[in-house]
């Protein structure tokens, strides 16, 4: 199932390709035919979106968003475990984002008085997938940092199901994290009636979330009207791990992200040839128990592959390469390989730190840079929520310290007004 390669038989360049991210982006139809619809709700709005949903063989909505008689039904249609469970993760994720919360800062310098002033957005949204199956911890995953932030506003796009509903684990989900309201609204169309408001949904001030090809296509296009978060790309997960690695950890936690789609990325990095074929056959083991075994498989045929390096070292350099979205250390001595480790969404440290943890309780959001982008990009968190804007006070005495530096540099550009804007304060001619 895997394909098992020793890096001393292939060229840089093959492993490169073996190890690039798959990407939703520079796909030109696809983004014309996302670029009509989100066309089509910034004009017609809430027809447009309920037109949508039908063309794509959804229900036909009378409203699109959930009902408050919706929201306490769905308390009642799940277990008790899964109403701890949330509750559990909530408590978890707060507590994580209340520890990376920006903090605003003033300082005088030289008779100036300098500084932050950090505030929330105002409104977000909040894209829910549910396609393939409800997500209601990647709905946790936003929406509690958002409130951590202090947003005000905190607004949730997911499609309905065939009979019109949302999936009850989601409407819970969404309670307890303290979303505002529900839009049966997932999608390109959800996306565009975020962007740009509707009759029934709230324009934002930024989207947050991932989605389908389409969904991530209308990101980028109405992003300047909004902000976005990212581009997010399928999931990916690179274990580096040597002689001492159980295998069925491993196959395990390469299975989990294998299971997301066909074109999600699940790479093992070893320099134990005889772990990298036990892996192989326990993945074949594995899949014989799992539902969705279908998905995993054509992942593990396009994007799975069993690297066997020289040695750590150059299983670290190539993880750097690839710059996963999840990064698994199964070795002895993970504490010497964390040092090296540049890019990464999520490091994972020993053998019990398996990636569905961090997808649900640990405490970060699993929002997470993909496709690469782990060489610049961070994580989901309540930095994406805030806004910082610079605070700058001078008396007429701080200007008059620094005026001669400000002319000075605004001539060199050319910018007479600039300088006359500085002389005519200091007493001169402007």
């Amino acid at each position: 199932m895997l394909r098992v390669i020793q890096t001393s038989e292939i060229s840089r360049e093959t492993l490169r390709a073996r190890l690039s991210p798959r990407s939703f982006l520079d796909r030109e139809a696809e983004e014309a035919a996302a670029r009509e619809i989100v066309a089509d709700v910034r004009a017609r709005g809430d027809v447009a979106v309920r037109e949508c949903i039908e063309r794509f063989g959804g229900p036909a909505l009378s409203e699109l968003r959930v009902s408050e008689e919706e929201m306490e039904a769905a308390e009642g249609q799940v277990s008790d475990a899964f109403l701890a469970a949330v509750a559990a993760a909530r408590e978890r994720i707060a507590w994580f984002h209340e520890r990376c919360r920006w903090q605003g800062w003033q300082e005088e310098r030289d008779g100036a008085l300098l500084g932050q002033i950090v505030r929330p957005l105002e409104t977000v949204g909040v894209l829910v997938p549910a396609t393939s199956a409800p997500l209601p911890s990647t709905l946790l995953m936003a929406v509690v940092p958002a409130r951590v932030a202090g947003v005000r506003q905190v607004l949730v796009c997911t499609s309905p199901r065939p009979n019109g509903s949302v999936d009850p684990h989601t409407l819970v989900a969404a309670r307890v994290a303290g979303a505002d309201a529900v839009y049966k609204a997932g999608g390109v169309q959800g996306v565009a009636a975020m962007a740009f408001g509707t009759e029934t949904i709230p324009r934002v001030d930024k989207i947050v979330g991932p989605g389908s090809l389409y969904t991530v296509l209308a990101k980028r296009l109405v992003f300047g009207h909004v902000a976005v978060e990212s581009l997010p790309g399928p999931s990916e997960i690179v274990v580096i791990a040597d002689g001492s690695a159980d295998p069925r950890y491993v196959a395990a936690d390469l299975l989990s992200q294998a299971e997301h789609g066909e074109d999600s990325l699940a790479i093992l990095l070893t320099p134990d040839t005889a772990l990298a074929w036990a892996v192989d056959a326990e993945i074949e083991r594995q899949l014989l128990r799992l539902s969705r075994a279908e998905v995993a498989r054509a992942c593990l045929a396009k994007g799975g592959s069993a690297i066997v390096t020289r040695d750590l070292e150059e299983a670290v350099d190539l993880a750097n390469l690839a710059a996963p979205e999840h990064l698994e250390l199964m070795v002895r001595d993970p504490d010497t390989l964390l040092p090296r480790i540049r890019n990464a969404g999520a490091i994972l440290v020993g053998a019990h730190s398996s990636e569905p943890v961090a997808d649900y309780v640990a405490g970060p959001s699993h929002i997470l840079p993909t496709s690469g982008t782990a060489r610049f990009a961070s994580p989901l968190g309540v930095h994406d929520f805030m806004k910082i804007t610079s605070l700058v006070r001078f008396d007429a005495a701080a200007l008059a310290a620094v005026a001669d530096h400000v002319v000075t540099l605004a001539e060199a550009e050319g910018l007479d007004a600039h300088a006359a804007a500085i002389r005519i304060r200091a007493g001169g001619a402007p």
